[in-house]
């Protein structure tokens, strides 16, 4: 492996910053671009757009138009497919194309991919380098519900709430519209409209009775909504399941479930999964496995706190985005925005990676990396 020169490096952050734009409509697929450089001249650029489109080498190459690619150098933020799926393998089009070398900023970390791409260029005598430190990060970061999905068969769990300063989510009565600001409102639609699915508890779905969609501009694909419901209480007039024709709906429910109402759900088009385990956390666990085998593979978990504290004990929240709202509700019987059994000791609790903070206008916004995938 070479070491990488600065514009090396340059190239990748581009091929990363163009890879952003298939954000919210490649899933399953992994987020990736690409840069065609020779001599110094950038000679194509391309990303992966959607779901069955060309995947990001081939729209750089075509990209390129009537350009000679032959001793060029490819920059990609994800190493190269070399297998058939909807799409054929992108190493069929670095090969033809000629390119004398390939710089990849990350791995993939599928089973049916993993070094194998970069080793079938190497034997044809393409010079491959593989980048680290802080583009090789950047370029995993990129990319984590498609690489937890890989590595556990499970999705991303992403945590969004919004509280008051003093920690609370609703007051005593339960009330909670609105803690967050319009400009947060309009984000958490803008994070709906890039995940895979939507999860709320039942609690959440019999007291606001949502939609859970993606209700801003551009957007070309809504989220699958999902409810916790174990014992499949949800309402057959409740919007979730009169919009179950047009927005996938999922409704997992428990062995407590009675068979009638789980067939009416059914009827009318929900799609029902039992979780099965000895207690919540297990069946959290055991949900995710049959979500992330029909193909989610990254979920924004909205709660309530009940469920949310759920997940959490389960070990399954891997980002947490929560908005602080300039506001003090009071009363120690006020929701907190995380319940369950929670850790015993302070040396016991899940720590973040990373901590980031920013404005969403009143709000303030923090960002919590817990693991990396």
């Amino acid at each position: 492996m070479s070491t990488l020169q600065t514009t090396d490096h340059e190239h990748l952050f581009r091929a990363i910053e163009l890879a952003e734009g298939g954000r919210g409509r490649t899933s399953p697929n992994p987020l990736v671009g690409a840069v065609i450089v020779r001599d110094g001249h950038v000679l194509g650029e391309g990303f992966h757009a959607a779901l069955g489109e060309p995947h990001a080498e081939r729209a750089a190459i075509a990209a390129a138009g009537d350009a000679d690619l032959r001793g060029a150098t490819l920059y990609v933020s994800l190493e190269p497919c070399c297998h058939t799926g909807r799409t054929p393998p992108c190493t069929d089009a670095i090969l033809q194309a000629g390119f004398a070398r390939v710089v990849v900023a990350s791995d993939d970390p599928t089973e049916k991919a993993s070094g194998r791409g970069l080793g079938i260029l190497r034997d044809e005598g393409v010079v491959v380098d593989v980048a680290e430190g802080e583009v090789a990060a950047k370029a995993r970061l990129l990319n984590q519900p498609f690489r937890k999905h890989a590595r556990t068969g499970r999705p991303f769990v992403l945590f969004k709430s919004a509280m008051t300063l003093d920690g609370k989510v609703a007051t005593r009565t339960g009330d909670s519209k609105w803690i967050s600001g319009e400009d947060s409102r309009r984000l958490s639609h803008q994070w709906r409209s890039e995940v895979d699915a939507v999860v709320v508890g039942i609690g959440t779905a019999l007291t606001d009775d949502p939609l859970l969609t993606a209700r801003i501009e551009g957007v070309t694909r809504q989220p699958r909504r999902i409810v916790f419901d174990s014992e499949a209480r949800l309402p057959l007039d409740s919007q979730l399941v009169r919009g179950a024709a047009e927005v996938p709906l999922t409704v997992v429910v428990t062995r407590a479930a009675p068979r009638t109402a789980v067939d009416a759900l059914e009827i009318a088009g929900a799609d029902v999964i039992v979780a099965t385990g000895a207690n919540e956390p297990d069946r959290v666990r055991n949900s995710l496995v049959q979500l992330g085998n029909a193909g989610v593979a990254s979920i924004l978990l909205e709660g309530g706190p009940h469920l949310a504290g759920a997940f959490l004990d389960a070990g399954e929240v891997d980002e947490i985005r929560l908005f602080v709202a300039p506001v003090i509700l009071g009363g120690s019987s006020a929701r907190d925005p995380l319940e369950g059994e929670g850790a015993e000791r302070i040396a016991s609790a899940m720590r973040a990676l990373s901590l980031e903070c920013s404005r969403s206008a009143e709000d303030v916004l923090i960002t919590a990396r817990m693991r990396e995938w």
